[in-house]
């Protein structure tokens, strides 16, 4: 008599980088580690030119208003494009024009022709193509990761900008000093050329993506989800919107994540503040905020990638919501510099869960075929609400201080979330 063997049963745990194991799809985070650190390293020259050419802090402002205009001009309408093609080849194009843009920058530094208005320019060139890519990529991550892994997925994807912060800022600084000693020596401004050497680095940074793209294969039933690429784009984007509007729980969704963006405001507005008319911080203690800030996007990060396909993710953005605006309260009424870095860091994994949650409901609660154009509202949201809320935010930092207009924020956030934790069980079943 023969038995057949017992298969030992499958080892379950917290399986925090297991997307990782889809060859493509780690090819393709690999590479976006590496030129996301070169976005960092453009973002942080870029700024230090801009004070340079003008010594107004205003011109940076102007500069990502110029950027925030252009998402709300073409974020629709790229998630719509990007639905119509293939978004592999599409991503070859958008990732090219982003490389000719830092390498125009940096031409355009080291020749000592440079204007704010011509950074103000590209900036909105910029914004523009990322109106077209990150809809693009967004959509492409299901389609090199099943279903039960994209979850996890999206959360590691999260980890690329934020992770690149620890590096990209301090790297930015250091061959800035290396290249600006390279001025003299070949008849240049030395300060004008340690910014365009960081320009160049971020344009050289794009060829590993560039790379990957160019080896990856879709799937062939991926190929066949395009949609009709003969529909107007109008009535694509309006399509989008229907899509989302018939669903019982993504409008409610969406509007959490809204009001946190906007009524939020991000840390590059409350934490200078904060740091010089609150804690009276030293600019190495203001660094530490953010990467306390930072740190706890990853540490969210990796939390809601190790749950995986997690069952209750109602719940769980919920939480998150509640999480993010006690954290918020708790910085603003902070007056300890470690105080306020341990509620940066609950801050940071509550807007993790938030946004990698809400994505992964917009990614799987929508047909395959329109994924691309409902990304692009998630695209909109963070690169055109957040900024544009910056704006109202820092008019009542004017009127009444930091701390009260923090203390506002947080409490239309929280009683919004519990608003929707108490009338909106279809959520909390999701």
């Amino acid at each position: 008599m023969t038995t057949t063997p017992v298969q030992p049963p499958t080892r379950k745990g917290l399986q925090t980088f297991r997307a990782l194991r889809h060859h493509s799809y780690f090819l393709l985070w690999i590479s976006l580690i590496v030129s996301s650190i070169g976005t960092w390293m453009q973002i942080v020259a870029q700024s230090l030119l801009v004070l340079k050419l003008t010594g107004a802090p205003l011109a940076l402002g102007a500069v990502s208003l110029a950027q925030a205009s252009s998402f709300f001009l073409f974020a629709l309408i790229g998630g719509s494009v990007a639905d119509k093609i293939d978004k592999r080849r599409f991503l070859l194009v958008t990732q090219s024009l982003s490389m000719l843009l830092a390498f125009l920058l940096g031409i355009l530094t080291i020749t000592g022709v440079i204007q704010v208005w011509m950074i103000i320019l590209l900036a909105f060139c910029s914004g523009t193509i990322l109106s077209f890519d990150q809809p693009s990529r967004s959509a492409l991550v299901p389609i090199l990761v099943p279903k039960e892994d994209l979850m996890n997925a999206i959360s590691l994807q999260s980890i690329v900008f934020n992770g690149s912060a620890f590096i990209g800022p301090t790297l930015a600084g250091v061959m800035i000093g290396v290249f600006a000693t390279l001025g003299p020596k070949i008849g240049a401004n030395g300060p004008l050329v340690g910014y365009a050497g960081n320009f160049f680095l971020n344009g050289i940074s794009f060829l590993g993506v560039l790379f990957v793209l160019y080896l990856i294969r879709v799937p062939e039933t991926a190929l066949e989800q395009v949609s009709d690429k003969r529909g107007p784009l109008l009535a694509s984007v309006q399509a989008s919107l229907k899509v989302i509007a018939r669903d019982s729980a993504l409008p409610w969704i969406l509007s959490g994540y809204g009001a946190m963006l906007f009524f939020g405001p991000s840390t590059s507005l409350i934490l200078p503040v904060f740091a010089t008319t609150v804690l009276h911080l030293q600019p190495t203690q203001l660094g530490l905020l953010f990467s306390a800030s930072g740190l706890g996007v990853i540490l969210g990060a990796l939390s809601v990638a190790s749950l995986g396909d997690f069952q209750h993710k109602g719940l769980l953005l919920l939480t998150s919501f509640m999480l993010w605006s006690v954290s918020l309260l708790a910085f603003a009424l902070s007056r300890n510099l470690w105080l306020s870095m341990i509620t940066l860091l609950f801050l940071g994994i509550g807007q993790n869960g938030i946004g990698a949650t809400t994505i992964t409901l917009m990614q799987t609660r929508v047909p395959p075929q329109m994924r691309g154009r409902v990304m692009s509202l998630n695209t909109l949201m963070i690169m055109g609400v957040r900024p544009l809320g910056d704006f109202p935010a820092s008019a009542a930092i004017s009127l009444i201080g930091g701390p009260y207009t923090v203390v506002i924020s947080a409490a239309i956030v929280g009683g919004y979330s519990i608003f929707l934790l108490l009338t909106r069980p279809n959520i909390r079943q999701i």
